[in-house]
């Protein structure tokens, strides 16, 4: 059967259009760069993920989906042969975004980008609801100050984070407990420092929230090291794919970003995109889901499970 599709010069539908453009039926995916610094996007559950699911709906919709390193040089950035881009993460001052729009081939953001230009497409998750759902878990538990641990960085990230975190302190009439931090060079110890700083608020907060993948681990080692047992006298969450989680001392909730469905998402919108489809939303968003553990559940407060 394939040898008879490759004698009739059988393509997918998707792959067929783009061929019929001149097109290469070829999607690039890439992270953003941190100048020199190497980042191991593929050992992040969120980012390798993430990959996935954009892999398996390119795939489905007939193309290929290469995954471009965060090191290439400008020269390949302009010369590497693809329909469209899904640029993921993209910064305040992002060299892979400025060529990319040099290029001027389809591109979507993951992440709504922090200096948006007119006609930008993205896809991103719903922070607003999904802070909110977690928030109002932990108050469910009996939490009444709930302390953030912030990163500071040049992405839309952390600012929407903040943004959903104080409305919903000032909604339900609660103190806004962030403390910020630096995530480079050393994000585990800067975290701890930040959460360590919430602990020593007066008075200090009963639960704490962290939004990077490791966050529940650097909360977990800042409690210890406060002599604070999870979930009695602290109850932890943080936003992360990591499946360890479930199996920590005591097991973490987490808000999963569903990074698949985001993935998966993208790919639909670039190709719509690339195929310039009328009448298409340029924003998606996605929905978050809370998966409670032990480390947000006080006696009396939430049923066993």
């Amino acid at each position: 059967m394939l040898a008879a599709a490759r004698e009739l010069g059988y393509a997918p539908a998707s792959t067929a259009r783009a061929l019929a453009r001149g097109g290469t039926g070829v999607l690039g995916l890439t992270m953003t760069t941190y100048g020199d610094l190497p980042v191991p996007y593929t050992e992040i559950p969120y980012y390798a993920q993430l990959t996935l699911g954009a892999m398996a709906a390119a795939h489905k919709r007939g193309y290929l989906l290469q995954v471009m390193p965060s090191s290439m040089s400008p020269w390949m950035w302009l010369n590497t042969p693809m329909d469209g881009v899904i640029h993921v993460d993209p910064r305040a001052e992002d060299p892979v975004r400025s060529l990319l729009r040099e290029r001027g081939i389809p591109m979507v953001c993951e992440g709504r980008p922090p200096q948006p230009h007119w006609g930008d497409a993205w896809v991103d998750t719903d922070y607003e609801a999904g802070l909110h759902l977690l928030l109002d878990h932990l108050t469910q538990s009996g939490a009444r100050r709930i302390g953030l641990s912030l990163p500071l960085h040049d992405d839309a990230y952390p600012d929407l984070i903040a943004h959903a975190y104080r409305f919903w302190c000032d909604k339900h009439g609660m103190p806004a407990l962030v403390e910020e931090y630096a995530p480079l060079p050393d994000p585990f110890a800067a975290e701890q420092d930040a959460v360590s700083r919430l602990l020593d608020h007066d008075p200090s907060p009963d639960a704490v929230v962290g939004v990077y993948s490791d966050s529940g681990h650097n909360i977990l080692a800042a409690a210890r090291r406060h002599g604070l047992r999870v979930p009695r006298d602290l109850l932890v969450a943080c936003v992360s794919e990591d499946p360890d989680y479930a199996t920590t001392t005591p097991p973490v909730t987490t808000l999963s970003l569903d990074p698949d469905r985001v993935g998966a998402e993208a790919v639909d919108l670039l190709i719509a995109v690339i195929n310039a489809r009328s009448g298409v939303d340029r924003h998606r968003l996605v929905q978050p889901v809370l998966l409670p553990r032990r480390s947000t559940r006080r006696a009396g407060k939430m049923p066993s499970k």
